[in-house]
């Protein structure tokens, strides 16, 4: 038996943080889902620029849009949302099955329009609705400037993954952003069961602090902010305005662990995946990781309710000069600008091979 069947039988889904065509093309998704227990899949602009640019699985639907030189974001959408529409359709059983609670796969609405509510709410509405599956998240960032887009897609009946997490008080203000999209809801007599993930990166807190700490901390400030943000989590699902919201029909936001694949070549490739598992959440692993667990994995101890011993350990980092709010604050920011830098280069991408098949032809 693989590792990875128990660590899903305990409770946690398991997702692939990866799409290609020649990922659903060849089989291997599907082999994913069969044999290493994957029930779902995000993917980002990042992911996107790598797929296209390093093979010619997309050359033949830009060559067909080439002549009629669609804008780079619509060329794009429409390839994303190609590869997006197959995978959807391997976890429909999936989502069937759980009710809608599992089987869900994610696209990422641009980052350019990050401070703009109204323009996000359009893209987001619209590709969900390109789509035509119920089991599509569209990704939005957990940003101060985000959360209004947040509360007005789920108002609107839109799925969210609230995507660029990095700490506590963050995925808390992206819960209540959600909480408040499902009231609107109730109150104006809708169905409240749309579905949302909070999405907590990990490995970037060590990353940013590596060579910065004794070394009896590395590796240790992402999983404690895990910790004390998984505390958060239960209490706030235990919580009596959860539980109104879920006696009217709704849904609980579920917590997902996003960025899990190991920076650190000194430490385990599955340091994340061991430390982080826990019922009722989810790990969306890059393949390499998937992989690895799948091989040589160990399911660890569930997280503690209470959050175990994090606050020791956060306290330890503050005394080693780490303010883990500023730091926080620091990581979406730079997250912010990656995914903006991300999305250019992709559209940038996209354009280039746009015209060079126009040139060609």
């Amino acid at each position: 038996m693989k590792p990875t069947k128990p660590l899903h039988d305990l409770g946690q889904s398991l997702w692939l943080d990866n799409i290609t065509r020649s990922l659903v093309n060849s089989g291997t998704l599907q082999r994913y889902i069969d044999e290493f227990s994957v029930t779902g899949l995000t993917s980002n602009p990042t992911i996107f620029d790598h797929a296209i640019k390093n093979s010619a699985d997309y050359d033949g639907d830009i060559s067909q849009s080439a002549s009629r030189a669609k804008p780079p974001e619509d060329l794009f959408f429409d390839l994303a949302l190609a590869d997006l529409v197959r995978a959807a359709d391997l976890f429909q059983p999936i989502f069937a099955r759980t009710d809608g609670v599992d089987g869900w796969v994610s696209l990422e609405v641009s980052p350019l329009l990050a401070h703009d509510t109204n323009r996000t709410l359009a893209a987001a509405r619209d590709l969900h609705q390109r789509a035509g599956k119920p089991n599509l998240f569209i990704k939005i960032p957990g940003t101060a400037e985000g959360l209004p887009a947040i509360e007005a897609a789920i108002f609107a009946g839109v799925p969210v993954n609230v995507t660029l997490l990095f700490s506590r008080e963050q995925y808390i203000t992206a819960a209540e952003a959600y909480l408040r999209g499902v009231e609107r809801r109730i109150k104006a007599g809708l169905n409240p069961a749309v579905a949302s993930v909070a999405s907590l990166f990990i490995s970037r807190w060590d990353v940013a602090i590596s060579g910065k700490v004794p070394g009896e901390l590395s590796n240790r400030l992402g999983i404690a902010v895990a910790q004390r943000t998984y505390k958060a989590y239960l209490e706030l699902l235990a919580s009596r305005r959860s539980q109104r919201a879920a006696n009217a029909g709704a849904r609980a936001q579920r917590l997902l662990w996003a960025s899990t694949g190991t920076k650190d070549p000194k430490v385990s490739d599955t340091l994340y995946v061991k430390a982080l598992a826990a019922p009722f959440t989810i790990n969306t692993m890059p393949e390499n990781t998937l992989k690895a667990f799948a091989d040589h994995g160990e399911v660890g101890e569930l997280l503690a309710p209470d959050g175990g011993d994090c606050e020791r350990v956060l306290a330890s980092f503050a005394q080693a000069g780490i303010g883990v709010d500023a730091l926080a604050a620091q990581l979406q920011n730079e997250g912010a600008g990656s995914f903006v830098k991300s999305w250019n280069d992709l559209m940038a991408c996209v354009a280039s091979k746009s015209a060079a098949m126009r040139k060609a032809s």
